[in-house]
């Protein structure tokens, strides 16, 4: 019974050294940075960010003179949803959903009633020039096909954690055509 025993003991610690091996060597894989932001953005989940439009410097754009609001309000293993408002208006959602290794974001935009809007959906994947702090997504082939003249368009997130900012950017045509600073 003893010899049973330790035979079992040895094996148990075998198997313990073995899972522990394994764990250490998933833990020392590189995680792709897209991974890395959402895991960041996730942290974020449950605040309230204000802020208003940096760019265009321009008082009679259309969104201009608002206060802006993200709520980081629903976190998942895959998927942020942050509502963001303009003013009054509460009709978009960003919504970035993790698939993989691969980061995507898109644009919901709901009628009051919650029915989607016409355009609605527009977005695309991150792209290879991002880090866990800032991810870049170019406008994928549905945006393309349902505006095109956002083809062009590539959207940035950063958390800037050195001076407790979020940023979204867009570009169109290489461009500046928007940038939002929020208050972390």
């Amino acid at each position: 019974m003893m010899k049973l025993l330790k035979v079992l003991l040895i094996l148990v610690i075998g198997i313990a050294a073995m899972a522990c091996g394994a764990e250490e060597k998933v833990n020392t894989e590189e995680t792709a940075p897209a991974v890395e932001f959402f895991n960041n953005l996730s942290e974020l989940c449950g605040q309230t960010l204000t802020g208003g439009i940096d760019y265009p410097d321009d008082p009679e754009h259309e969104m201009a003179g608002f206060e802006y609001t993200m709520i980081v309000e629903s976190c998942t293993e895959n998927e942020i949803r942050i509502p963001f408002h303009v003013g009054e208006n509460k009709s978009r959602t960003w919504v970035l959903t993790l698939q993989g290794d691969r980061l995507l974001f898109k644009h919901d935009h709901r009628h009051d009633d919650g029915t989607p809007e016409d355009l609605t959906m527009y977005g695309g994947y991150a792209n290879e020039q991002g880090d866990a702090y800032r991810q870049y997504f170019p406008a994928d082939q549905q945006t393309a096909d349902m505006l095109p003249e956002a083809a062009t368009n590539v959207w940035m997130m950063h958390i800037d954690e050195g001076n407790s900012q979020f940023v979204y950017y867009l570009e169109r045509n290489n461009a500046p055509r928007f940038r939002a600073i929020f208050t972390m």
